[in-house]
């Protein structure tokens, strides 16, 4: 949806919504983006959205998740259902925000897993992060939703950038 580059002011909205908990900035840029997914041929496919998930030890720190609210928004205008409790995250990890990309790649190896039953299969989710820096947490999501027969994933990040 936006380009993030240090100092930026999609810098300043993602830290706000990330680390001040300014959740109406996830609302709002959720509620405005569902406005162009609409238009998305393959947004009539998504049968759920799936929130990237933060460690519980890393939620009771923060008290939220950032990309919720925005997850909450698609899911209000698009009247595709939010599920939050399928994926989840199996170890804590540091922050990830002052890695490299290859440093990235390794923590988030074997970072996630599905809680799934025979009801979850043949569905398409959509996965939503935050920014989209390496790639590597998103990958390692896909490939935990993947686990889930006949599944299909879809891709939306809030912002993304090339550092």
């Amino acid at each position: 949806m936006l380009y993030f580059h240090h100092k930026g002011i999609v810098q300043n909205l993602i830290h706000n919504l990330k680390y001040k908990n300014h959740q109406e900035i996830g609302t709002l840029l959720g509620k405005r983006y569902a406005k162009d997914l609409e238009a998305v041929n393959q947004i009539k496919t998504i049968t759920e959205i799936i929130p990237v998930p933060l460690h519980k030890k890393r939620l009771e720190e923060r008290g939220y998740n950032q990309v919720i609210t925005f997850c909450e928004a698609l899911s209000e205008e698009l009247k595709i259902p939010l599920n939050d409790s399928l994926l989840y995250r199996s170890r804590y990890s540091k922050t990830q925000t002052k890695k490299d990309k290859e440093s990235r790649k390794d923590v988030s190896n074997a970072l996630f897993d599905v809680n799934f039953t025979e009801a979850d299969s043949n569905k398409h989710f959509l996965l939503i992060d935050d920014v989209l820096t390496s790639g590597a947490t998103l990958e390692a999501c896909a490939k935990a939703l993947l686990k889930i027969p006949n599944s299909k994933v879809s891709i939306i990040t809030i912002a993304y950038t090339l550092s």
